[in-house]
């Protein structure tokens, strides 16, 4: 394993995606995917459009093998279905979009179908290739031009493609978990840890945590800056951890009308659990001040039938405080529940966004002193994309919010000593975000803008003088 800290990277070995912070995998062992049943009756197909594809024409979605294959299929009307070949990306540039192309070793020998050999590049082949020297978060690309031979192998022109063009009217299904170790993580404070557990590997950060299997966590200790130009100072700290297994959720729905997929489906989705304390008095603020702690970035591949489909999951773990300047704090909550983030497409409809939040807190200290307001979030906010391209973010925030009015000096237990006033301490999830452009990777219809995810809003009372 290597790592790095302050600002470098710390690269854990391999963390694979289970499925949409997006980017928590569940806590099973190993791997699984969920296997689609027979196509529904028309009837009885749900609102994300159609499934024309019978049962024999649904693939299997799950983790990716190590050693994984190139799917080539043939140009429209070729009869040239999606297959592994023997060939793999050996190299790739970004710039001029070409591609070489050679013998993949141990590779499978498999017929690629009628008029195609398995080891050259055709024109009009779509190949879709796991991550790959100068294509490190995968490539899905069309072969326009055959340049020539070279010492490495066949190089070839190539341009953006469509995962329609490889999947066909095939339907696709799965949720697949992202092996917590292959993050790579970005420390942005000097003091955190980050911690994972899978299957056989644990890596164990502070001591005593507990980090379920499948689940990576990130603990954070902090003093909170005071805002440049403050009128108001103050000091104030945070601690705490936030654990999520982030899981990511794709479906494909055959062949609708137009070449498009009847249906389609990406998204981020995971259990969280997170357990935080703010103490102190934060500086007074126009507005919010959010301070990022930690970034993390995997690239897992999930195997769609012969098809690698590689998933780019970036979180950002986050802390975000506002107030007045005026009350001090001593707060403490612990949040546990699940999320779900994603957008999802009919032919109907065309895209719409997913998002939901299930999560309750419970109170582990609670006291503030002096009128006045605060409230503070420890989140993360998650992209999912194909093969380099954005197509969902979501901004998942559990926070605790302290707010008294009057003369007060109160703590849960003691509600109401020292008060002539009144005070509460309230916790709270706020789930936002955005489906992007980019979603027409499937090959469905281009987003004319980027739409949002909607706001998501639940709160609950902690301690005080009265409920909310």
């Amino acid at each position: 394993m290597r790592r790095r800290t302050g600002h470098t990277h710390a690269l854990l070995p391999a963390f694979a995606v289970t499925a949409l912070l997006l980017a928590a995998g569940c806590s099973s062992p190993a791997p699984r995917a969920e296997q689609p049943a027979a196509a529904p009756s028309r009837e009885a197909r749900d609102s994300d459009g159609p499934t024309t594809a019978a049962a024999d024409r649904s693939l299997t979605v799950a983790a990716a093998p190590t050693a994984t294959g190139t799917a080539a299929a043939g140009s429209a009307g070729s009869g040239r279905r999606a297959h592994t070949t023997s060939l793999a990306v050996s190299s790739y540039d970004s710039k001029t979009r070409r591609a070489v192309m050679s013998p993949r070793a141990g590779g499978s020998s498999a017929s690629p179908g009628p008029s195609a050999s398995p080891g050259e590049a055709t024109v009009g082949d779509v190949i879709a290739s796991a991550p790959a020297p100068g294509a490190p978060h995968g490539l899905l690309a069309k072969v326009t031009k055959v340049i020539g031979e070279t010492d490495r192998g066949t190089e070839v022109q190539t341009e953006p493609a469509r995962l329609n063009a490889l999947l066909g009217d095939d339907t696709a299904r799965g949720t697949v978990p992202v092996d917590p170790a292959s993050f790579a993580v970005d420390k942005l404070l000097p003091d955190v840890k980050v911690s994972w557990s899978k299957a056989g590997d644990v890596h164990v950060g502070p001591k005593g945590a507990t980090v379920p299997l499948g689940s990576l966590r990130v603990d954070l200790n902090a003093d909170i800056p005071t805002p440049e130009g403050s009128p108001v100072s103050g000091k104030a700290s945070v601690s705490g951890f936030v654990q999520v297994a982030p899981q990511v959720d794709f479906r494909y729905g055959g062949a609708g009308t137009d070449a498009a997929p009847g249906s389609a489906y990406l998204g981020v989705s995971g259990d969280w659990t997170s357990g935080w304390s703010v103490k102190g008095r934060a500086a007074a603020s126009a507005t919010p001040l959010r301070i990022p702690f930690a970034k993390l970035h995997a690239d897992p591949v999930l195997q769609v039938g012969p098809v690698p489909v590689v998933v780019n999951l970036d979180l950002t773990c986050y802390f975000q405080i506002s107030g007045d300047g005026r009350i001090t704090v001593d707060v403490a909550q612990s949040v546990k529940g699940d999320f779900k983030a994603g957008g999802t497409y009919g032919s109907a409809q065309g895209w719409t966004p997913v998002s939901a939040a299930d999560m309750t807190g419970t109170p582990v200290r609670t006291s503030v002193t002096t009128a006045g307001g605060v409230k503070a979030a420890l989140g993360t906010e998650a992209s999912v994309g194909l093969y380099g391209t954005v197509g969902v973010t979501a901004d998942l925030a559990p926070y605790v919010r302290g707010e008294a009015s009057g003369t007060v000096t109160a703590s849960s237990g003691t509600a109401g000593a020292g008060a002539d006033g009144t005070w509460g301490v309230y916790g709270g999830v706020d789930l936002s975000g955005t489906l992007r452009i980019q979603l027409s990777i499937f090959g469905t219809p281009v987003l004319q803008r980027s739409v949002p995810l909607g706001s998501l809003h639940r709160e609950w009372n902690l301690a005080g003088s009265a409920a909310p």
